[in-house]
């Protein structure tokens, strides 16, 4: 099994990627750029689609055949426009579908309401570059050895961090059964929102005690 300890002595260089940008990080004098690096790759990769969920364990998910929105907590979706308000409610009506569950406003088994937040966020990432290397010479005080140089710089990238909360209530006892959120980034191209958000909403609803009916 390999350890940190191991890598930190037996390799010179790691290169590590992170939305597309490359972090080449030279082993031999930056240990403590090389455990930044990681961290920042291994959270910031979970920040970008983190899905969480509860729900009442003591409830048959299966009993519930119809739901209907409820609208948007704290008048949140005021900051979607239509269309993506739009997308969003139909990416959610699809998997409620896939599920048995069909739309009744007038007496629903389920009353669902959504909310979502926006946040400007910032990513930094570093690039080393390595310039020469190890050599070894006859000087003036006999063999020697040398090492080569290396600077790094760093880049800062904003970008928008979006997340979605479902909460799903028994219409009968108006109790919580079941919440979802999911954390991702917004992307500006309407294009990829028609893609990405049937993708997410799919993603959130897997965490939904039904699972889609095979047909």
């Amino acid at each position: 099994m390999l350890t940190l300890e191991f890598i930190l002595k037996t390799v010179n260089f790691v290169l590590i990627t992170f939305n597309s940008n490359f972090i080449l990080i030279n082993m031999k004098t930056n240990h403590k750029l090389f455990f930044a690096a990681f961290a920042f790759v291994l959270f910031a990769g979970v920040a970008f689609a983190q899905v969480k969920s509860d729900y009442d364990k003591t409830v048959d998910f299966s009993k519930y055949k119809t739901f209907t929105f409820k609208g948007w907590a704290e008048n949140s979706d005021k900051i979607l426009n239509d269309l993506d308000k739009n997308r969003i409610l139909e990416a959610f009506k699809t998997e409620l579908n896939s599920r048995d569950l069909t739309r009744n406003d007038e007496n629903p088994d389920v009353a669902i309401t959504l909310y979502i937040v926006v946040e400007q966020k910032s990513s930094t990432t570093a690039y080393t570059n390595y310039n020469g290397g190890m050599g070894y010479g006859y000087g003036r005080w006999g063999w020697g050895m040398g090492m080569g140089s290396s600077t790094t710089s760093y880049s800062q990238n904003d970008y928008l961090e979006g997340t979605v909360v479902i909460d799903f209530y028994d219409n009968n006892t108006k109790k919580l059964v079941w919440q979802g959120i999911i954390t991702q980034t917004v992307t500006e191209n309407p294009k990829k929102r028609d893609k990405n958000i049937p993708k997410a909403v799919a993603k959130l609803m897997y965490k939904y005690p039904v699972k889609p009916i095979k047909k």
